[in-house]
């Protein structure tokens, strides 16, 4: 499965460095740009598949850049946009957006914004399930396969073991699954992790091909055995 790609075109540092963080925490792949100019060389250069567009910049605004794309692509444009009277809205539509978000935001709304979009225009690209030999983890119907039986795990369980299995051989520590499953607003502690991991292992059992492997002092990953 592709990972996606989203390209931020945006000037507000701040901004771009909160979206950076959200889009790499939950899964994403990413390009940034500062202005018009910078924003549509990346499209042409990357075909990113989807695109959260400011709309003033310096220089030329989000409406020329969208004007721009929409020439040769339907790409999906978000507006991030400070402009929140009815008309910039309608305006942003009518040029063929397919989300617009006011300024300020929620980073965790954005990102599920980002989902709601590439599910509806690219629902093969964002599929959330993922394969290994006997065991499939399925994120959309919340279900987990050992064998072909549904192994009955609860839904943070399927969440945290999609989190894990979708990147194979990357390290979470507790804080950042923490943060992946239970939300930034969380107040729980770290050993909240360890039980739901615990849990998962007593009802997925061991594989020769694939296990969740303990970084000591660290956190967890999911390994795969390729021989």
């Amino acid at each position: 499965m592709k990972t996606p790609l989203i390209l931020l075109i945006e000037d507000d540092p701040l901004i771009t460095d909160l979206v950076e963080l959200y889009l790499e925490r939950y899964g994403f792949h990413y390009a940034t740009a500062h202005d018009a100019a910078s924003g549509l060389a990346r499209f042409y250069e990357q075909v990113p598949d989807l695109i959260v567009l400011d709309i003033m910049m310096p220089g030329r605004d989000g409406w020329s850049v969208c004007e721009e794309i929409r020439r040769t692509s339907a790409v999906p444009i978000i507006f991030l946009t400070g402009k929140g009277e009815g008309y910039d809205k309608l305006k942003g539509f009518s040029m063929g957006a397919d989300d617009y978000m006011v300024k300020p935001f929620d980073a965790k709304e954005l990102i599920a914004r980002i989902r709601a979009v590439l599910k509806r225009t690219h629902p093969t690209l964002f599929k959330e399930s993922v394969e290994f030999p006997d065991l499939i983890v399925d994120a959309t119907e919340y279900r987990v396969l050992v064998r072909g039986v549904n192994a009955g795990c609860a839904p943070k369980e399927v969440e945290l073991l999609y989190c894990l299995a979708s990147r194979p051989g990357k390290v979470f520590t507790r804080d950042e699954l923490l943060q992946n499953i239970w939300g930034m607003d969380y107040f729980g502690d770290s050993n909240t992790v360890d039980v739901h991991i615990k849990r998962i292992r007593d009802r997925i059992g061991d594989h020769a091909a694939w296990r969740i492997g303990t970084v000591r002092g660290v956190g967890y990953r999911f390994e795969v055995n390729s021989e």
